[in-house]
């Protein structure tokens, strides 16, 4: 009977009123006649009914947000080597299966996403909780307080200016940027003219070898070593109890920071921030006995990526001509932390030893060398800078190279 094969089977077809963007249709523009369960096909499997109005949207099952090739891929060369269900028990929550996914979970209430939408799966470690200044909490219980939102605990930090302007994830991310399989539509510069009266963009090498994120990203949420314990019969599972992504395991880190991003080189060959991908180690556990190598550690991958927290303005010169550990390449004098010691077999989370950036690379210690060579010229740009920090109308109007 046709009431069964309803995306509402409770209501009678009198009953179900259209509203949202697509009120003004007919049933028969979205549902497929001849289709036993038409009222479903029309917004999934490729959404045939959906593509009529909306043709090449259909491309998007075809790209990330639907396959999720590289988190497969990546589960594929670490997890999946202990565990090969590692992916389909772990890694599946947030792949987009249909329209109704993006556009509302009623077929008969279409609507266009707004950023909460968005957020749904960009939470937590992934890209786009950060633009609305949300980074993600320590595991241990002592610190699951305070604000939630998708479920999780978040802590305050500064909102991305674009979001404080009001502009939705969609004004740089159009669905047909999504449908191309892009991962933005805009790109800085496309709203944005470098003002070379600012010191910083007046220095040609930062504009030519660096993404504009390397300076104007605020902060961004790093997690270094994660750890997902399996468990089987064991009732010291209860210890790990903050994170529990499927029935027999639970996930914690080493260390979260939420402070300047990493810097590194991306695949475009400009410095960019970077993060670990994941820092990945593996234990298992049955009847409260450890099983294997303990913290096995499966990969320790970067990635150039793009933090959601642009600022206005930028940091002081020596947050990048001298700091090494923003590079990956702290000297062994100046750690805190020691994973070694720990042993889990990296001699420190800022040491490249070990480690790898999978879309781009490190910067090399004779790049840093370069950079740590504060000549005559560096020394009158600092000072300039200084400048406008202590006299900002004088500095403004008559810079020190005028002088």
């Amino acid at each position: 009977m046709l009431l069964g094969m309803c995306c509402i089977p409770l209501l009678s077809h009198a009953e179900i009123k259209v509203s949202g963007v697509h009120a003004a249709l007919e049933c028969a523009d979205c549902h497929i006649p001849g289709e036993p369960d038409g009222a479903l096909s029309a917004a999934t499997g490729g959404a045939p009914g959906c593509r009529k109005c909306h043709p090449g949207m259909e491309q998007i099952f075809a790209h990330n947000m639907t396959q999720r090739k590289a988190e497969e891929e990546f589960c594929a060369r670490t997890y999946a080597t202990a565990d090969p269900d590692f992916f389909s028990t772990n890694c599946m929550g947030c792949h987009v299966d249909n329209c109704l996914d993006c556009h509302g979970e009623d077929g008969h209430a279409i609507k266009r996403p707004d950023t909460e939408d968005c957020l749904q799966c960009h939470n937590g470690y992934f890209v786009g909780w950060d633009y609305l200044g949300r980074a993600p909490r320590d595991d241990h219980e002592r610190y699951q307080r305070g604000p939630q939102a998708n479920g999780k605990y978040y802590l305050k930090m500064r909102p991305d200016v674009h979001a404080e302007a009001g502009l939705t994830c969609g004004a740089c991310h159009s669905m047909q940027s999504l449908s191309r399989g892009e991962l933005a539509s805009k790109s800085c510069t496309d709203c944005h003219t470098p003002d070379t009266a600012v010191i910083e963009h007046s220095i040609s090498a930062h504009l030519e070898r660096m993404t504009c994120t390397a300076c104007h990203a605020g902060w961004a949420a790093q997690e270094y070593g994660t750890f997902f314990i399996r468990t089987e019969n064991s009732s010291n599972a209860e210890y790990f109890t903050v994170q529990q992504p499927s029935e027999h395991y639970r996930k914690s880190a080493y260390l979260k920071r939420h402070d300047r991003p990493i810097l590194g080189v991306n695949g475009a060959g400009k410095v960019s921030p970077i993060r670990p991908q994941f820092i990945a180690y593996y234990s298992a556990m049955q009847n409260n006995t450890p099983v294997g190598e303990e913290n096995r550690l499966l990969a320790a991958e970067w990635k150039a990526f793009t933090p959601h927290t642009i600022q206005r303005g930028g940091p002081m010169c020596d947050a990048c001509h001298g700091d090494a550990r923003r590079f990956v390449l702290q000297e062994d004098e100046r750690r805190i932390y020691r994973p070694d010691l720990d042993g889990l077999q990296l001699r420190g989370f800022w040491n490249q030893a070990g480690q790898t950036v999978r879309n781009g690379r490190f910067y090399t210690p004779a790049e840093f060398e370069q950079v740590q060579n504060k000549g005559p010229e560096y020394t009158r740009r600092y000072i300039e800078k200084w400048q406008q920090f202590l006299h900002p109308d004088a500095a403004l109007s008559q810079p020190l190279s005028a002088q």
